[in-house]
Formats: C-alpha cells, sequence, structure tokens
C-alpha cells in the first residue's frame, strides 16, 4: 500500500522537474534555429564546429573536423550575447548578438542575428556597426563615443549591444578561455 502512495507523489515531482526545464528551455529564444551560415562568417577557416552546449551556452570552432581528428583544439568560441547577458536589452528588447572570438580573447566577428529596436535600420542592423568589433580584445573597454561609434537617435540600442559585446566576451575569456589568455 505504500508504495502506491509514493507513487503519485513520485510522478508529481518528477513532472515538477520535467516542467521547470521545458519554461528555462521556453525562456531562451531561438532566432536562428541553424546558424551555420553565421559561424562560417565568424570564423572562416573552420572545418567544423560543434553543437550549441556547455555553460556558458556556446559553439567551438575547429580547424579539422574532430569526429576525424579527435585531438583537434579549437580555435574560437562563438556565442550569443541573450544567452550570457538575457538582462541587457536595448530601447524595445534584446537584441540577438553572435559574437566569434578566438582562443587568445581577440573578436573574430559579431552577427546581429535580430534585433527589434525602432532606429535598428540605422543602428545595429548595418554590418558596419558589428564590423567595428573586429579585432578588439575581451579587454577593450566598448565605450560608445570612444573606441565604439555612436549613432545619434540610437544611444540606447547602441549602448547596449555595446555591453552586451563587451560583457558576453568577458564571461566567455574568463571561463572557456585557456589561462596564459585570460592572464
Amino acid at each position: 500500500m505504500k508504495t502506491l502512495k509514493r507513487t503519485p507523489l513520485a510522478l508529481i515531482a518528477l513532472s515538477l522537474c520535467c516542467g521547470g526545464m521545458a519554461v528555462a528551455a521556453a525562456e531562451r529564444i531561438f532566432t536562428t534555429p541553424n546558424p551555420a551560415a553565421e559561424l562560417k562568417r565568424l570564423f572562416p577557416a573552420a572545418a567544423a564546429f560543434s553543437p550549441l552546449a556547455g555553460e556558458p551556452l556556446h559553439f567551438k570552432a575547429f580547424a579539422a573536423d574532430p569526429k576525424t581528428n579527435p585531438p583537434a583544439a579549437p580555435i574560437g568560441i562563438a556565442f550569443w550575447t541573450t544567452d550570457l547577458v538575457p538582462q541587457e536589452h536595448g530601447y524595445h528588447g534584446p537584441i540577438h548578438i553572435l559574437v566569434g572570438m578566438d582562443m587568445a580573447g581577440v573578436i573574430t566577428g559579431a552577427v546581429v542575428t535580430y534585433d527589434s529596436e525602432p532606429y535598428g535600420y540605422f543602428s545595429v542592423e548595418p554590418p558596419k556597426f558589428a564590423a567595428q568589433f573586429k579585432g578588439k580584445s575581451f579587454r577593450d573597454p566598448f565605450r560608445v563615443g570612444a573606441d565604439v561609434d555612436a549613432v545619434s537617435r540610437a544611444s540606447i540600442s547602441i549602448g547596449s549591444a555595446a555591453r552586451a559585446i563587451r560583457d558576453s566576451t568577458r564571461i566567455v575569456a574568463r571561463q572557456l578561455l585557456p589561462p596564459e589568455a585570460v592572464k
């Protein structure tokens, strides 16, 4: 009789746990379900990419396919700013930026994959906005008007995007880059 009473409780506990995982997955906004083209833009020399995984969520870029060459070391890491700093919002909401960074902590590129900014068409969407981050180190200040171009009437969007790139690159550097790169 005791097993019958425990079974409903176990089922309730299991369903609550699974429901919590489903809610956590539902909170992540998927704007680019297959970012293969964007990853290749960030790492043109890459032969393969890992699936999105890890803590924090990221892709690894490899010069040689680790399936055929298991000891292949990653040449870089790609990640969405919204996965690392989800609280950072522009004027109208989150700005989804896929950022690539090599294993020395230098940004290889950035791609704005989604935004709902009212002035996005002349602030964060033009390719020249994302292009200005290529070659920056995670150690750079990322100050709008200093080392990040300011855009009149879009200062909230530009500031938010710059902070998201700065903060997410620093998180990735601390947690995923080799210690000699972070010194």
